[in-house]
């Protein structure tokens, strides 16, 4: 009976003691919402409230500045934001990709880096899947518009199974090309594959007009022909190649590798890139082919601004996927998820900064459609069509065809690439490597790297 007794007296003193409490948290307590009161609180990050508050956001992201001013990064967003919220000042920086690699590695490694900055797919260069593990960027399962990202983007930013970055879109690698030069040389078809594709250089090159500008001042320019080539050699009949190169099945000296090097190898043997490739840096090659003295550049989706910018001269664009394939066989297209957002995990002003992409991303609002207009990335937020047509018959083909290939350093430890572009800046510079010599490169290069 004592026993019953003092349970009793306990469970009295403990609703009496809850009342109390209860009864003192029943003010106007500023610091306690509505939703948490009514048990309806949510996971997304709180609204900001103290307006009298004055916040500065940094963000960091790379590229060129888009040529008219109108660069959504630097002018645009910054603005919108401040309409917004008015006491958030967005202070952003854009630098050329290798200067933005340098920079952003060191000032996260300090702790001094940015609140927002750009972030690669998978295992690429500055990737989500490094800059998780190394708590430089925040797990982003809280925000608000995941529902209308396509799972596929989702799923390429994420890391064991959450996200941490925010897609910017799906990018394309293609030719952009000067239909007018084209048609100056005869021709008329566009080429099919791989033999078609060196004739039509060849009458370029034969009617006094450089084949293709390429800007190989800048190692990582040469991946833009490279995976097209990779695309349509290595990964047909084998799209897992890289998930057995990762378990030790496979090694990057693997004759369709080498068949991949020796192709680009062609390009520059038979005299089809611009002379002195090597002191052209991007923006030089753009200008080449924007002033119409050069027919063809490989690039991709995101750099359409730089690309249709007016020039010296005034023709008519395309673009279409280098046709590596051989005849008779489907062109597969060289697609992959972009770079996009990542939050500092160190961030003082991490709550703030979600709040910034939960608006960017809502779907309606007026920095949303600034974003998607300015994107040349294809848009990954669904219900928003294609807004460039130059894309049009190549996202077509994406879309119907299901024949692509992702960018292969997605799947290779950071280093790879780099020893790729190394190696093949020496047969570009005229020494005796062979393509051989560069895929043994790539491979030892590989396993000195990869540690799952």
């Amino acid at each position: 009976m004592k026993l019953r007794t003092k349970k009793r007296t306990g469970a009295l003193m403990l609703a009496l003691l809850l009342a109390v409490l209860a009864g003192c948290g029943s003010g106007n307590n500023s610091n306690t919402s509505n939703a948490e009161n009514s048990g309806s609180a949510t996971n997304a990050p709180a609204a900001t409230t103290d307006s009298a508050k004055k916040v500065t956001l940094t963000m960091m992201v790379s590229g060129t500045k888009a040529p008219d001013g109108q660069d959504f990064a630097l002018d645009i967003m910054p603005k919108l934001v401040k309409e917004k919220f008015p006491n958030v000042t967005l202070e952003t920086s854009k630098l050329p990709d290798e200067q933005y690699f340098t920079s952003i590695r060191t000032k996260l490694a300090s702790g001094k880096g940015p609140d927002i900055y750009w972030v690669f797919p998978r295992n690429a260069s500055l990737g989500v899947l490094d800059m998780a593990k190394a708590g430089y960027a925040a797990d982003l399962s809280d925000l608000t518009f995941w529902d209308n990202i396509s799972q596929g983007a989702k799923d390429d930013m994420s890391y064991e199974g959450k996200p941490y970055g925010i897609a910017g879109g799906l990018d394309y690698l293609g030719v952009y090309y000067n239909q007018d030069l084209f048609k100056q040389a005869g021709v008329i078809e566009m080429p099919k594959d791989w033999t078609s594709f060196l004739e039509a250089c060849q009458k370029l090159k034969d009617a006094g007009i450089t084949p293709i500008s390429l800007a190989d001042k800048d190692p990582w320019f040469l991946q833009f022909g490279m995976y097209q080539i990779a695309a349509n050699e290595v990964y047909p009949d084998e799209m897992d190649f890289d998930t057995k190169l990762q378990a030790g099945e496979k090694s990057l000296t693997d004759p369709k590798w080498v068949a991949t090097i020796s192709k680009m190898k062609e390009l520059y043997d038979k005299g089809y890139v611009v002379k002195n490739s090597l002191g052209l840096g991007s923006a030089q090659a753009a200008q080449l082919f924007v002033d119409g003295k050069a027919a063809m550049v490989f690039d991709g989706t995101w750099d359409y601004a730089t690309l249709t910018a007016k020039g010296a001269a005034n023709f008519t664009r395309g673009f279409f996927s280098l046709p590596a394939n051989d005849s008779g066989q489907p062109t597969y297209v060289s697609a992959a998820t972009a770079a996009g957002f990542a939050l500092n995990a160190k961030s003082e002003n991490l709550d703030i900064a979600k709040e910034v992409m939960n608006y960017l991303f809502d779907g309606q609002s007026d920095l949303f459609k600034a974003w998607t207009e300015a994107n040349s990335s294809i848009s990954v937020y669904k219900g928003v069509p294609l807004n460039h047509d130059l894309f049009k018959e190549v996202n077509d083909s994406y879309l119907n065809n299901g024949k692509s290939v992702y960018f292969p350093n997605q799947m290779w430890p950071t280093g790879v690439a780099e020893e790729m572009e190394a190696k093949f800046a020496e047969i570009i510079g005229g020494r005796k490597t062979t393509p051989e010599q560069v895929t043994e490169a790539m491979d030892a290069k590989f396993k000195e790297l990869w540690k799952n």
